[in-house]
């Protein structure tokens, strides 16, 4: 009725509650704007320990993140980064990425920790190296439209974007499904699969 888009409306609440330069304090008030407010698609907190845990685990020192959507997380990949690791994130929408790229920087993450890229994936993957210095990704997170899963993993495999012993992290594989990339995962024979089974956001 206000005619302020959804995201646009959260990134107003998160400037009335939330503490600027604590990424914690940000995840934790977009929790609560989707709990008490109106619904945002984002990772959210119990699907978002899964992600923390991969990245102590982990420690990628390159991350791809396709699917910016409100900056939500991004925020929560970039808080678990180690010292001298880069995000890349891709973000199709782009007045979804104006908001990201505001509640990035409110984050406290400057452009040399997190890079924005704005576009489809399909035209950004392969222009990820010559046009962004992007050499192999550590670790992927894929939370965008679940039909570009498959598609994008082809993709970071042709164009040689995957590290040794690179983590595939997907979002919402089972509902609403992915089931042409599930299935290639499974038995390409080039991954080891794991399911995590969580509840939808919020």
């Amino acid at each position: 009725l206000t005619g302020i888009p959804r995201e646009q409306r959260a990134f107003q609440y998160l400037l009335a509650h939330a503490i600027p330069g604590d990424p914690h304090h940000i995840l934790q008030t977009f929790d609560q704007w989707s709990y008490h407010c109106e619904h945002l698609s984002c990772v959210g907190p119990a699907k978002g320990r899964i992600v923390e845990r991969l990245l102590l685990e982990r420690a990628p020192l390159r991350v791809l993140e396709l699917g910016t959507y409100c900056g939500y997380g991004t925020v929560l990949l970039a808080q678990g980064l180690p010292p001298g690791a880069r995000l890349y994130t891709v973000e199709v929408d782009p007045q979804h990425a104006a908001v990201a790229e505001k509640v990035i920087r409110l984050a406290g993450f400057h452009e040399q920790t997190v890079e924005l890229i704005v576009g489809p994936s399909e035209d950004v993957i392969p222009q990820l190296r010559e046009k962004h210095g992007f050499m192999k990704a550590d670790l992927v997170f894929m939370d965008h439209w679940k039909r570009c899963y498959l598609r994008d993993l082809r993709l970071l495999e042709s164009h040689q974007l995957l590290a040794e012993g690179a983590t595939i992290l997907a979002d919402n594989v089972l509902f609403p499904g992915a089931p042409h990339f599930l299935q290639y995962a499974k038995t390409c024979g080039k991954y080891r699969c794991k399911v995590h089974r969580a509840s939808l956001e919020y």
